[in-house]
């Protein structure tokens, strides 16, 4: 039940509601499902891509995981990356799109998105939520989010929706 249109599809590959045009899906990877691969995009040999994703314009390493609900554009990643669900590359300022790069064996956290142009090194981790803006080097990890600040009896001082009684 997938949609391929000018694009070359490797052995032993396994989509799921897949669409992919003008794009290379390389051998054994696992695909789906509800995944888009859009023109220039190449998949690397067994990669895994849960449901709910986009490639646009990347380039991805061999033996990588997307989870679901990811979007990848205008990025080159390594081989054995994992990305975590809801991660996003933010490619467009409005004038331009830029590139991601993200290295070899790198762990992108949940909900990570990363505005281009950024690289993640080898080895490297970002905490899940981060927005990541700065480069990150081999081997460290990125936390870039606000501390967690809880507002004791918030709720009782609101006005209650028209749905609470």
């Amino acid at each position: 039940n997938s949609l391929i249109e000018d694009s070359v599809i490797g052995d032993n590959v396994s989509l799921n509601n897949v669409q992919c045009y003008s794009a290379e899906i390389k051998n054994g990877a696992h695909m789906g499902p509800f995944v888009r691969v859009r023109p220039g995009s190449v998949i690397g040999e067994g990669v895994k891509v849960g449901n709910f994703v986009e490639f646009k314009n990347s380039v991805i390493g061999d033996h990588t995981s997307v989870a679901h609900l990811t979007y990848i554009g205008d990025s080159d990643v390594g081989s054995g990356v994992n990305f975590g669900c809801g991660c996003a590359t933010a490619n467009y300022d409005g004038k331009s799109k830029a590139r991601t790069k993200v290295g070899n064996n790198a762990f992108i956290g949940c909900d990570t998105c990363l505005v281009a142009p950024v690289q993640v090194g080898d080895n490297a981790y970002t905490a899940a939520g981060s927005v990541i803006t700065d480069n990150v080097p081999d081997n460290a990890l990125a936390i870039a989010r606000a501390k967690e600040s809880v507002k004791k009896d918030w709720v009782k001082k609101k006005k209650p929706y028209r749905w609470q009684k």
